[in-house]
């Protein structure tokens, strides 16, 4: 038997930076821009609100960037305030390291068991493997171990034990945190 799990995004993720006002290091992007023209130069940021006490932070986005050299999509995404243009930009790695930020995805995603077509199965035959494909809709940081343990209903502790026992294997390492596709099996 197989089953296809879908860990999808519910919202921004919370953007780890110093606040210069409060000390709190927690940042809410809400997906809104701010373009800037200087004459034939775009500044553009994508602003996001201090959790603790409601400052605005630009994280650069371009900066004294040619008018030209911006494609007309992009700029009309931008002056839209596009919400996937701005979960897009903060997954991009070189956004987050020019701003210095990380991201901070607890609550910010959901795991789907089964496709449109397939119902979701909670229980499993005795003595019946199971064999499990995990895609990724965005690269969402998560532990294996809390995966499994959300999808088939056990605690992390349970998920451990049948990882000790061998009777969860895997290709990947399933101790770390993964963002990519991965799959694995479970023998009960």
């Amino acid at each position: 038997m197989s089953e296809t799990w879908v860990v999808v995004p519910t919202c921004l993720p919370i953007v780890l930076r110093r606040c210069h006002r409060c000390a709190s290091g927690r940042f809410r992007a809400n997906g809104k821009f701010r373009v800037n023209a200087n004459h034939k130069l775009l500044d553009a940021w994508l602003l996001a609100l201090c959790t603790g006490c409601g400052d605005t932070t630009r994280l650069t986005v371009l900066e004294r960037v040619h008018v030209r050299s911006v494609r007309p999509e992009l700029l009309d995404l931008l002056h839209d305030n596009d919400p996937g243009l701005a979960a897009e930009l903060l997954q991009d790695p070189v956004v987050r390291r020019r701003n210095r930020v990380a991201l901070d995805w607890d609550d910010a995603w959901r795991l789907e068991r089964g496709g449109p077509d397939q119902p979701c199965q909670p229980e499993q035959p005795e003595g019946e493997a199971i064999e499990v494909a995990v895609r990724f809709a965005a690269r969402i940081p998560v532990r294996p171990v809390r995966l499994i343990a959300e999808g088939f209903g056990l605690s992390r502790a349970a998920v451990e034990g049948l990882l000790a026992e061998g009777n969860l294997v895997s290709a990947v390492r399933l101790s770390g945190r993964l963002s990519g596709d991965f799959t694995f099996m479970l023998k009960r």
